[in-house]
């Protein structure tokens, strides 16, 4: 990863390894995160999400991914190098300490909380639930059996937060959208673990891959489909006009493809199907843009 010129060698490689910790380099889940709070503001607006709004949850989304991606690793500090795919991260290769971790987590937690301050004081107050199950997702894996669902509840306050800061409250429309996206996180994240699968059984840990067994991949297509049935529903309640059922009609085909990638459980492939879930979120999201546009 790049680094400023102006740093001295110990602070661009400090500098490194925090952005490392941040998931700077791998955009991901931001993006997964940034979707559904898209969809909503545009719902929520009616379209046109005034530019103030739309910049303070984009800066919000990526500091809370970021803080808590640095929550994640400093909980599994003692898992991670057990793991295939996170035996390079920072805690596993030594190269950050808890203190800083937590030190960094403070920052941006704090950036994030800057970010709401031009915002009403009902999303304020939604804030507090989302930061607190943000934080505290990582240590479900030692007890819950799906902590991915766990996470599908932190990935979707976005939702109802988007919608009191445009209507300053929250309608049923707003706890449908969260529903199907807690639907959706579980479903690409049941396949994210599924690629972690036999390390993960090795140390101990609870995913919902490993609760869900050998029906795992079946059980991320359910979530699949109830999530474009709740989507399907918000449509209606938009009154959507063709656009955004074609978006959804493309989300259908992409989920289709991926539960023949999944099948093998190859471990590559059920990283790539992960990765690819971003498809959808922007399609539907350019669904949503067409629609309010007056497709």
């Amino acid at each position: 990863m790049h680094t400023p010129s102006f740093l001295t060698p110990r602070q661009a490689e400090r500098l490194a390894v925090y952005l490392q910790l941040m998931r700077a380099d791998k955009p991901i889940g931001t993006l997964l995160l940034l979707w559904p709070t898209l969809w909503a503001l545009w719902m929520a607006s009616g379209g046109l999400p005034d530019f103030p709004t739309l910049l303070a949850f984009a800066l919000g989304t990526f500091f809370m991914r970021s803080a808590g991606c640095v929550a994640n690793d400093f909980a599994d500090r003692d898992f991670d190098g057990a793991v295939e795919r996170t035996k390079q991260r920072p805690f596993a290769t030594g190269r950050v300490s808890p203190r800083e971790a937590l030190c960094l987590l403070v920052v941006l937690c704090l950036l994030a909380l800057l970010c709401l301050l031009p915002l009403n004081m009902l999303t304020k107050l939604m804030s507090l639930p989302a930061l607190f199950l943000a934080l505290s997702y990582p240590f479900t894996k030692r007890f819950f059996p799906l902590p991915q669902l766990y996470l599908g509840l932190a990935f979707s306050f976005g939702i109802p937060m988007a919608f009191a800061a445009v209507q300053n409250h929250i309608p049923p429309l707003a706890w449908l959208l969260f529903a199907a996206n807690a639907c959706w996180t579980l479903a690409y994240d049941t396949i994210y673990a599924m690629a972690d699968k036999e390390d993960d059984l090795k140390i101990g840990i609870k995913t919902s891959a490993i609760t869900f067994g050998r029906r795992d991949a079946e059980a991320a297509m359910l979530c699949h489909a109830l999530f474009v049935l709740l989507m399907a529903a918000a449509g209606c309640a938009i009154q959507a006009r063709w656009p955004y059922w074609l978006a959804l009609a493309y989300a259908v085909w992409h989920q289709c493809g991926q539960y023949r990638a999944i099948r093998s459980r190859n471990r590559q492939a059920c990283f790539a199907v992960f990765l690819s879930n971003n498809h959808i979120g922007w399609a539907l999201w350019l669904g949503l843009l067409a629609h309010y546009s007056g497709g």
